[in-house]
């Protein structure tokens, strides 16, 4: 099992992570950070397809074709906790040592956004103080990793999930087998 989380969990996370640098680089350097979000949470379902792939390899040729909802649950979960490591780490690096103004630019793009939105006054200052806050936070790099985690391992949980749902098989005898 630990081989399967792992490469499968390894592999999951070079894609998110790839895509990851290449979006931030994109917006970072056009001052566009519009539809980014989408093509990233886009990016992180891609890439946690692995977790079904991982689970079922693992089923299919370690564990006899036949796996439990929780013995499949746990497989994704080690999946996606290790491709949302990866995805941590990665973000780490590259805010730090590449883009240590990334809020500075993001947090001006959010409000230019509300001010030519037309927005009130007093909806332009809400936003502005929230993302003050929230840049603020940012100064902290335990704030910096538990949004980064907040960001995608909430993916990788619905799709482990799903996948445990899906692939969860019973013995030829009709009881779920409990493997540990």
């Amino acid at each position: 099992m630990k081989k399967n989380v792992i490469v499968f969990g390894l592999i999951s996370g070079l894609i998110v992570s790839v895509w990851a640098v290449v979006g931030v680089a994109w917006c970072y350097s056009s001052g566009n950070f519009e539809g980014n979000m989408l093509l990233g949470y886009a990016s992180m379902i891609l890439a946690f397809s692995l977790v079904f792939v991982g689970v079922k390899n693992y089923r299919d040729k370690y564990n006899g074709g036949i796996i439990s909802f929780v013995k499949a649950f746990r497989i994704g979960l080690y999946i996606t906790f290790v491709a949302s490591t990866l995805y941590v780490l990665v973000w780490l690096v590259d805010y730090y040592v590449f883009i240590p103004d990334f809020m500075d630019k993001y947090s001006a793009h959010i409000i230019s956004k509300a001010q030519n939105s037309g927005a009130s006054a007093s909806e332009i200052a809400a936003k502005t103080k929230q993302i003050n806050t929230m840049k603020e936070m940012y100064n902290s790099p335990l704030m910096v990793v538990l949004f980064t985690y907040m960001e995608i391992f909430p993916v990788g949980l619905i799709i482990s999930i799903i996948t445990a749902l899906i692939l969860k098989r019973k013995s030829n005898n009709g009881s779920v087998v409990a493997i540990t």
